[in-house]
């Protein structure tokens, strides 16, 4: 007994120990390693419903293959509030970054998601990445490609706009220009200029481009100097375009980090109808900003214009204000000088400073919600500015570009995945075990877990446990040979079957714990749940709707009892099967329950972290980027 408690509080350990690692693992999805988050709230009852969805990245340049952290890390997730992983799409790319992953619900009224898959490491410039969108079934609903000339799909932006006919992304060309600019008209040097494109989304056809040469000048820049020598290829990135949003009028808003600037773009003629900002604002304006980011269309009419952009107030190398911060700026057109005024600001609440990426979104319910980049961290913020939730990755070694929530249904066309295992030491007393999880589904509310005496077998329901995280446990009586779960959502609607799976068994019985003599051989289970079958339940149902239309049903019943005799014996074994493995007896019962809990590894860490979850851990404060690897000198893929 002292041999086994010791063993059952080694696991203990164990498993308390592996819940204090950085990511998430799982039975039923063993090639996944989600990451955890860290979360506070202040106000819970005041936060927006909806999941987050990020995608983590270690490096911002694609990995070199032969050097890559293990696979199904980097990619698109999606989180429930509680940190509580809903989808993991780590997998589908074969650790290739992805950014600004979001849902698109302005497609059709239906859940999609969108996002970047970055351009292959090294691959002679065959793979220039996609757009992609999926549907709700998590299945490619567009994958956009590179049609023009630009070298790759630029990592800062894929807007799919209203409708997802069309989509909008940054683009970055390579160009030998005259430096009149900078009053050497008789000097050439090479210069990135940075624009739009307006694509076609079911062919990648560009419909609309803009590049800002002939219209920013280089001395706009706050990244070049009158004095600095000529570049050779690629060139001085001047103006750093990292973001662009359309109105309802068909003009373009732009963001330009290098310039300090956002400008608002005619769809018609290309030209500059105004610069908020930098060294030319064509605004009266009592506040600053400068390396700002995700500049977006808020409100529109014909005299006002509100806007929305993180201000990074910095960079790797210099800042211009001691906070990063999310504003909301009223533009008034109309008036002569136009003016600019702050009617939300809600700073970094760890005081800190977004040196690079980041996003701002506004909810449904007027909340705010800031994706701060390094780390994951993200923050959400009642109207009048108060804290309401802050939380970011476990790990140190991982950031995401931006972060956003949103409303979401996903049902995945794949089925529920299911793994099952058998325990014990005698032939009385076995047990299986099952884990199931359904990567991407939102709506389960219960499991229902059934076996059968064969692969053709008519299937038994052993069980039915309420959804409580991503993977669910569930402990069977017997020894099930063949089982295979339902997902249940609240109102009782069956939303998918797994696939029937084996049981998988010790290779050795006797090395696992098992004191029998004989191999033990599978449970019918039938004879020990009862006969009830998936079709008995259906005939059930109907026959207690009938039940309830007719009352005069009653005076047939008597001719079922000799009927439902056989069948009410088989429910009495059942039921005091299930009785006694509620007394778990000796030696015998620990060894099952320690077998448990080493092989999965997880029952006792579910616990202790579902139980940390509910306290809502406190927030660490999340450190600068800056001395981080990602943290160098920014070219046009950076920041």
């Amino acid at each position: 007994m002292i041999l086994f408690l010791a063993l059952l509080l080694f696991c203990f350990r164990s498993a308390v120990a592996d819940s204090d690692d950085d990511f998430m693992s799982f039975v039923t999805l063993p090639q996944i390693r989600a990451l955890k988050f860290n979360i506070a709230y202040y106000d819970r009852d005041l936060v927006s419903p909806g999941y987050w969805f990020v995608a983590p990245y270690g490096v911002i340049d694609p990995e070199v293959p032969t050097k890559q952290w293990k696979p199904c890390q980097v990619g698109p997730y999606i989180y429930d509030a509680d940190g509580t992983l809903i989808w993991a799409g780590s997998c589908l790319f074969d650790n290739r970054n992805i950014f600004d992953f979001k849902a698109a619900p302005n497609i059709d009224g239906q859940s999609h998601v969108s996002f970047i898959l970055q351009h292959a490491y090294n691959d002679n410039g065959n793979d220039k990445g996609t757009g992609y969108v999926l549907d709700q079934h998590f299945d490619t609903e567009m994958a956009v490609p590179v049609t023009n000339d630009l070298s790759a799909f630029n990592m800062h932006e894929f807007n799919v706009l209203d409708g997802g006919k069309t989509a909008l992304a940054c683009s970055y060309r390579n160009k030998y220009l005259n430096l009149e600019d900078l009053g050497r008209p008789d000097e050439y040097s090479w210069v990135v200029t940075g624009g739009f494109v307006e694509i076609d989304t079911t062919t990648g056809e560009v419909l609309h481009e803009w590049d800002s040469e002939g219209y920013i000048p280089i001395d706009e820049s706050v990244k070049v100097s009158e004095w600095m020598t000529p570049s050779s290829e690629p060139g001085w990135d001047y103006v750093h375009v990292n973001a662009v949003d359309k109105n309802a009028a068909g003009d373009y808003i732009l963001s330009a980090r290098f310039t300090n600037t956002i400008y608002l773009i005619s769809g018609q003629d290309g030209r500059i109808i105004w610069r908020l900002g930098g060294k030319k604002s064509d605004f009266v304006q009592d506040f600053t900003f400068s390396k700002q980011h995700h500049v977006r269309f808020v409100e529109s009419n014909s005299t006002h214009t509100t806007i929305s952009f993180l201000n990074n107030a910095s960079d790797e190398a210099e800042q211009g204000e001691s906070t990063s911060s999310a504003l909301f700026i009223q533009l008034h057109t109309s008036a002569s000088p136009m003016t600019a005024k702050v009617i939300g600001r809600y700073d970094r609440p760890d005081g800190d400073l977004t040196r690079l990426r980041g996003s701002v979104q506004k909810l449904p319910n007027g909340n705010v919600f800031v994706g701060w980049s390094q780390r994951g961290y993200q923050s959400e913020h009642s109207p009048d500015g108060k804290v309401l939730m802050q939380a970011s990755f476990a790990s140190t070694r991982f950031s995401t570009y931006r972060s956003y929530k949103f409303d979401f249904t996903g049902r995945p066309s794949s089925p529920p995945d299911v793994a099952s295992s058998v325990y014990g030491t005698d032939g009385s007393g076995l047990t299986t075990v099952f884990h199931v999880s359904w990567n991407g589904a939102t709506d389960v509310a219960t499991w229902n877990f059934y076996a059968r005496p064969n692969r053709d077998g008519f299937p038994v329901r052993v069980g039915n446990t309420t959804k409580v995280d991503f993977e669910t446990m569930y402990i069977a009586d017997g020894y099930l040979d063949w089982v295979s779960v339902e997902a249940v959502d609240k109102d009782g609607t069956v939303l998918g079957t797994s696939e029937i799976h084996r049981t998988d068994t010790p290779r050795n019985w006797q090395l696992a714990g098992f004191q029998g003599e004989v191999k033990p051989t599978p449970n019918d289970p039938s004879l020990l749940y009862g006969e009830k079958t998936i079709v008995d339940e259906d005939i059930e149902d109907a026959e207690e709707e009938k039940e309830e239309e007719d009352d005069d049903d009653d005076d047939d019943d008597d001719d079922d009892d000799d009927d439902d005799e056989a069948y009410i014996q088989a429910q009495e074994l059942a039921e005091s099967v299930a009785k006694a493995w509620d007394v778990i007896r000796g030696v015998g019962g620990l060894l099952i329950f320690v077998l448990v809990i080493c092989s999965t590894g997880g029952l006792l860490a579910g616990m202790y972290w579902f139980y940390r979850r509910r306290r809502m851990p406190a927030y660490h404060e999340v450190a600068s980027e800056e001395g981080h690897v990602e943290v160098e000198e920014e070219s046009p893929l950076r920041g």
